[in-house]
């Protein structure tokens, strides 16, 4: 048998001890203690309630009334400390979530490894792989916030912009672009028929100046 063996089947015989004497204890603590509970219950019932209604009875209205005062004050600062303490509790509960459940894993492997199910090597690849996780963890939440602040960023400047050249400063384009094309293109038609003018009477001159001499000549 080796020293693995050994150490399996001490442990297999401890928890089957631990669970006998669980099973055979537990009916006897179980009916001990509701035994004691009646007991008590019965003594104070019958002792210890009648001497404090008698105590409350011989004592002074306002003694009576700061007392129930002091039990309100006492009430309500016990709510107001469960008030504020559960949300604290549960947010720290909810951190020792993840390191409960580690260390869950961490005890699992390391019984693993004791039994000899697991090796040195699987147990470095276990570390390896839960080191990625958590990078990768870290790694998506700050891209997460960079992009929040990006977006942030970028809707500030386009109010910024908005707020600096608002819709009502802005100059509406000049209308008399149309109106020099339309004077451009008047002023070349009218021009055309100038120049066919001017051509058509030089043309003329040019014709009688030369008919001239012909009739000299007859």
């Amino acid at each position: 048998m080796t020293r693995m063996d050994s150490v399996r089947s001490a442990t297999d015989n401890a928890r089957e001890t631990v669970r006998h004497a669980a099973e055979a204890v537990a009916p006897k603590v179980a009916l001990a203690a509701g035994q004691a509970r009646s007991t008590v219950r019965g003594q104070y019932a019958a002792r210890v309630a009648p001497r404090l209604e008698q105590a409350r009875e011989t004592l002074p209205p306002a003694v009576d009334m700061a007392a129930a005062r002091a039990a309100h004050r006492t009430r309500e600062v016990a709510r107001t400390a469960g008030e504020y303490a559960a949300p604290r509790v549960e947010a720290a509960r909810t951190v020792a979530g993840p390191v409960r459940e580690a260390a869950v894993a961490r005890s699992t492997a390391a019984v693993a490894a004791l039994r000899g199910e697991l090796t040195a090597e699987d147990i470095r690849k276990l570390a390896r792989r839960k080191a990625r996780r958590a990078r990768r963890g870290r790694a998506f939440k700050r891209l997460m916030v960079v992009g929040v602040v990006a977006g942030g960023v970028a809707a500030v400047w386009k109010w910024w912009e908005k707020q600096s050249n608002p819709d009502w400063l802005v100059e509406p384009p000049a209308a008399t672009e149309v109106g020099d094309e339309a004077s451009v293109t008047e002023g070349t038609g009218s021009a055309e028929p100038k120049a066919g003018a001017t051509a058509a009477q030089t043309d003329t001159q040019g014709t009688s100046s030369e008919a001239a001499p012909s009739d000299e000549e007859r």
